[in-house]
């Protein structure tokens, strides 16, 4: 019988022990070249297996596209081949392409996952940049917006053409736990759907898409001018109560941020004060200035769950529009998912 190091055994130890199944015996102790000691268990085989699957689990992701109706649409793989359906499905890593595809006004990209709580990167559409998301749950749904609201703040070729090419992949321990803003996320759209980060606001201009909050997370930091793509921002409407939060859907250990205000002088007016409070109940008073360049501002570490922009003083001149162009949350993720 082949021997296996303690720590191996000592994992499957803490699995049973998890588990509480704990109907073993010790067969023997042997030592090895001085170098080893080794603890031969007996376990039962079906628990074997489970520990097994358990240590070596993956994620299967499918990615389909649906039309308005809901049936999966079909497309074609390449010019000469026959029109298949549009879905694909693999283990940590999936990608769907077709050269035969045309896109309407409400189809749907569907994510599924077969293990909730995960962190994957994905690519929805060559003008959106490959973003790391946190799936809270086992499914995020992307709804395809073609009205002119929503052309208006994005790229020309957004979901346009026939060639497309989509993917997503499981992110590994050494991405998590990466230093970066936490609260990027290029993907998000004005309704939460099912991946994080997300950020919301009880006021958009117009409900116009060129101020949704979403576009102050898209990493797009364009501020000289306002309204269509690329110079999109958070509007408040010259709502004094303005307030943005971005929901995290799982715990960030967090110490800096950076604020982009919004700088189509003399058009725009900008903030003096703003606050940044914090999911544990905690704030921070940040001091801004009139700059198109990031401000970076750093505090004490903390771990949340969301942040909130709000009680934001303008400044004493004649413009009444002050507006955001990027917020950007610099941390990492502590969330234990992905082993």
């Amino acid at each position: 019988m082949q021997t296996a190091p303690f720590s191996c055994y000592f994992t499957l130890f803490s699995k049973i022990k998890k588990w509480k199944l704990l109907h073993f015996s010790i067969l023997s102790k042997k030592i090895v070249k001085n170098r080893w000691k080794q603890l031969h268990f007996f376990v039962d085989i079906a628990i074997m297996e489970k520990i097994r699957e358990e240590l070596h689990a993956m994620t299967q992701i499918s990615l389909t596209i649906y039309d308005q109706k809901h049936q999966v649409k079909q497309g074609k793989r390449a010019p000469e081949s026959e029109s298949t359906l549009l879905q694909a499905t693999a283990e940590d890593f999936v990608t769907l392409a077709s050269q035969e595809c045309c896109y309407e006004d409400g189809d749907k990209i569907v994510v599924s996952l077969s293990r909730s709580g995960q962190f994957v990167w994905v690519t929805l559409d060559e003008t959106l940049a490959t973003t790391l998301v946190y799936i809270k749950g086992n499914e995020w749904i992307y709804p395809v917006n073609l009205s002119k609201n929503a052309k208006e703040a994005a790229p020309e070729g957004r979901f346009a053409g026939k060639s497309h090419y989509l993917s997503v992949r499981v992110a590994t321990k050494e991405e998590l736990a990466a230093y970066r803003n936490v609260a990027l996320n290029p993907h998000d759209q004005k309704e939460f759907l099912g991946a994080y980060p997300h950020a919301h606001a009880n006021v958009e201009t117009r409900d116009d898409a060129t101020f949704f909050a979403c576009n102050a997370i898209d990493g797009i930091f364009a501020n000289t001018s306002h309204g269509n793509y690329p110079y999109g921002s958070w509007g408040i409407n010259q709502q004094a109560d303005a307030a943005l939060t971005i929901d995290f859907g799982h715990e960030v250990s967090i110490d800096q941020c950076a604020l982009t205000l919004r700088a189509d002088f003399p058009h725009d007016s900008y903030w003096q004060q703003v606050t940044l409070a914090f999911s544990d109940g905690s704030q921070e008073i940040l001091h801004t200035v009139k700059s198109s360049q990031p401000q970076r501002f750093s505090f004490q570490p903390r771990t949340v769950t969301w942040v909130k922009l709000h009680e934001l003083i303008q400044n004493d001149d004649p413009s009444p529009f002050p507006a955001l162009t990027q917020i950007e949350v610099f941390g990492r993720s502590i969330q234990e998912e992905n082993a």
